[in-house]
């Protein structure tokens, strides 16, 4: 009696096929990370749960504590307008949007030490911070744009979107970013430096785009492999 090709058992075929099944298996996902506070609302101002960063950038409707040492009347709560700027009593409105605290600071007081002060100590204290957005692309769980609050880290990002997919290269995670003047940059990270210490979970800010590649040679391989089981197991060959 002669056999049907379609039911011709094959085990170097099936064991080939079974190890292709598993390949997707050894993705790999981020280490567990402290807790992200993640809210849904995209315009609510939050409390800062304890600093904003020292990179952190002024936004659009923050709510920041300003205070001159040694000029108590000068203290009060400022919230940043839709074009990006604060009013102060004595030199007005001032654009801050964009600027860290740091460098807001050190504007404003050379504003007023050109007429009103000697050498100010200026002080601003970022009290509530709007929501800003994360994107992630790529080789993730769950790609998408996400809400980010307080200071975030390249690994705690990573965690947002629920870990890598299968094929994901660590190795080429690629952060960009909007820079001075508007030109875009790009920034290369070794996720394996990153954890073992070599390098520093480098800093996310807002609007930036987290891109995780796909591992091109195991791509390629899978491809393969595929390739060779089917023409295996296609009768008409």
């Amino acid at each position: 009696m002669r056999h049907h090709p379609f039911l011709t058992f094959n085990p170097w075929a099936l064991g080939l096929l079974a190890v292709a099944a598993a390949l997707p298996l050894r993705a790999q996902t981020p280490p567990a990370t402290d807790a992200v506070s993640v809210i849904a609302s995209p315009n609510a101002p939050i409390a800062v749960p304890s600093t904003a960063g020292t990179d952190y950038r002024i936004s659009s409707n923050d709510l920041m504590e300003f205070d001159v040492f040694g000029v108590p009347d000068m203290k009060r709560d400022v919230r940043v307008n839709a074009s990006g700027e604060i009013t102060l009593p004595l030199i007005g409105q001032v654009k801050v949007a964009g600027l860290t605290a740091q460098a807001a600071e050190q504007l404003i007081a050379a504003k007023f030490e050109e007429k009103y002060l000697r050498d100010p100590q200026v002080s601003l204290f970022i009290k509530e911070f709007t929501t800003q957005r994360v994107a992630i692309e790529g080789a993730v769980i769950r790609p998408g744009i996400y809400p980010m609050t307080g200071q975030l880290t390249l690994l705690r990002a990573l965690a947002l979107s629920g870990g890598f997919a299968p094929y994901a290269d660590i190795k080429q995670i690629v952060v960009y970013r909007n820079g001075a003047d508007g030109v875009r940059e790009q920034f290369i990270h070794d996720l394996d430096k990153v954890r073992s210490g070599q390098e520093m979970d480098p800093t996310i800010r807002s609007d930036d785009v987290i891109v995780v590649q796909r591992n091109a040679s195991r791509t390629a391989l899978r491809d393969s492999l595929f390739g060779d089981i089917l023409s295996t197991l296609n009768p008409f060959k």
